[in-house]
């Protein structure tokens, strides 16, 4: 019996045999052609062909983990017809009188170089989407088939590192779950098991011996650990925890239409965090309250150009309108940083978490700003909806952005087109500046939702992008408690209501801290809803308020 420890990215328990992946080496081969134009349209044939697979790797992951996780395969789309990777391809093949194979691996591997050299952490995981999409098109070149990521039974994958296309290619009916030597908690292919509900665990200790491929395993995503050939005792303490994972999501099947109270009687609200449209399904699903983060960029990140009022207008109204008088609060436009659009025509920024983004970008370009909030106003006309502007710092923002509303409903009145003329504006504290003036930002706004995660990462002076700085991220410093502490008081000392959106609102280690604090409502991703009614059904805010309010005011850990 052999143990391994890795980095859980989704919890859950897997027992099985090992299936060993290696992804089929290209062995590129250099030679002369004389017909430099014929390789030339034989590269944009691959090209096209490649283009073609990815847009059915896009359907095929809208259906299985929604659209927002499917873009990366329309971001690998956009890499093909980049102007600078086709045209380094092309000068390759003109210059040097070479196949294209070899023009498309000798770019790939410069380009990919550029983006791990980069110290931005968004930037770096490029690199491995430039291999991705150049492997794919020598793939295609050299007429070699993919490498098959299942066996005739239900396997335990292990490989060096999976790429999102394969990923999304495993038929989850024949995986158990997936173990990788490398990976980062953030990249696509982890965000990808965690919406697809499979255990996995990356930065395992081990290596990929010959031997290990038809093993007995177990693979604990709760624990990070990777056992194989387990002997008896051990293989039956990790049937019975598998069985009683499978008993508790029966149990919260049963939960479905009650209430989120706690035994003491406090009511809270518990929404959904989507991304766009297709999602709206799985928060119906998971029976949440309603939509407590809207990621409107989406809208954005998916256009080639600036989408237009109506399409926006026929997004948010069918998404209020299927939530069926559920609230919707739909975060307004949340660019820059590590979601870019080209042709918003950012520049260049040395700290760009720090830089030109979000609300900073809509008080510059207001022309922008003002399409998104009229086909917001809009669709207010049609059921319940909510605003709240992202990344605010001080009241003279907010007093900017009433200022551009005054001016939206203005113009919709003068056009006879209806709006709620009550709609709640509210605003995300996502820095410690916000944290520290909530007193004054409340008396201008209606709600408050914190972004614990960008909250954490400025609090702390930690890139949460950055796979080196990952025990250095911790969201359960007293400090990150103590300012969430701070702005849900300021919110109720102002008639306001406060929630958490970020993904510590998921943390059930943390919902009696949150309760303790009085947040009226937490938003998370739609498969939590119920673990998250679960625990706040069984806590008892009367015998733990007082002991976790005084932890969080002496600045001790939770």
């Amino acid at each position: 019996m052999e143990k391994f420890r890795g980095k859980g990215v989704f919890g859950g328990i897997a027992i099985g045999r090992i299936s060993l992946y290696k992804r089929k080496e290209q062995k590129i081969k250099r030679y002369h052609i004389e017909d430099v134009q014929a390789e030339t349209e034989r590269f944009h044939a691959a090209r096209d062909e490649a283009v073609r697979q990815l847009k059915n790797l896009f359907e095929k992951a809208v259906s299985e983990v929604g659209e927002a996780n499917a873009m990366i395969f329309d971001i690998h789309q956009m890499m093909l017809t980049d102007l600078d990777y086709c045209e380094s391809i092309e000068n390759i093949i003109h210059t040097q009188q070479v196949n294209a194979e070899y023009a498309v691996g000798t770019t790939g591997d410069n380009f990919s170089q550029m983006f791990a050299s980069m110290e931005d952490a968004y930037m770096k995981e490029r690199a491995a989407d430039v291999r991705d999409v150049s492997e794919r098109l020598i793939g295609i070149l050299s007429g070699s088939e993919d490498s098959a990521l299942s066996s005739g039974e239900p396997v335990i994958i292990m490989a060096d590192d999976l790429v999102p296309s394969e990923t999304v290619q495993l038929d989850k009916n024949m995986v158990l779950g997936f173990v990788t030597v490398h990976g980062s908690a953030n990249s696509h292919t982890a965000i990808l098991a965690r919406t697809m509900n499979i255990p996995a665990i990356i930065n395992t200790d081990i290596a990929l011996k010959p031997e290990y491929n038809g093993m007995t395993a177990i693979l604990d995503g709760f624990e990070g650990t990777l056992v194989l050939e387990p002997d008896e005792e051990t293989l039956r303490k990790a049937q019975e925890k598998q069985k009683n994972e499978i008993e508790k999501k029966q149990l919260l099947e049963q939960l479905k239409g009650q209430e989120n109270i706690t035994q003491d009687g406090r009511k809270i609200e518990v929404y959904a965090n989507i991304g766009n449209l297709s999602d709206v399904g799985s928060v119906l699903k998971n029976d949440a309250g309603g939509i407590g983060l809207f990621r409107s960029e989406f809208l954005y990140l998916e256009n080639s150009d600036y989408p237009t009022e109506e399409q926006q207008f026929s997004v948010y109204k069918t998404v209020a309108e299927n939530m069926a008088g559920k609230k919707v609060i739909i975060r307004t436009l949340d660019i820059g940083a590590d979601k870019q659009a080209d042709y918003f025509q950012l520049p260049p920024e040395e700290n760009p978490a720090m830089g030109f983004r979000a609300i900073r970008i809509c008080l510059e370009r207001q022309e922008i700003f003002k399409t998104q909030l009229r086909a917001l106003f809009r669709a207010s006309a049609f059921s319940r909806i909510a605003v709240m502007f992202p990344m605010i710092t001080s009241v003279s923002e907010i007093k900017e952005i009433k200022k551009i509303v005054e001016q939206v409903k203005r113009e919709l009145k003068a056009e006879n087109l209806p709006f709620d003329e009550k709609l709640e504006m509210g605003i995300m504290i996502e820095t410690p500046a916000a944290a520290l003036v909530s007193d004054q930002l409340a008396k201008e706004v209606d709600f408050f939702s914190v972004g614990t995660n960008d909250l954490t990462q400025y609090t702390l002076a930690v890139d949460r992008q950055n796979p080196q700085l990952d025990r250095f991220y911790d969201a359960h410093h007293p400090a990150v408690l103590h300012m969430l502490k701070l702005v849900a008081d300021n919110a109720h000392k102002n008639g306001i209501w406060a929630g958490i959106c970020g993904e510590l609102a998921a943390d059930l280690e943390l919902t009696e801290a949150f309760l303790a604090m009085g947040f009226d409502e937490l938003s998370v991703s739609p498969p939590f809803v119920l673990r998250l009614r679960k625990k706040i059904r069984e806590t008892n805010l009367d015998a733990c308020r007082k002991t976790i309010l005084e932890k969080i005011e002496k600045g001790e850990r939770l």
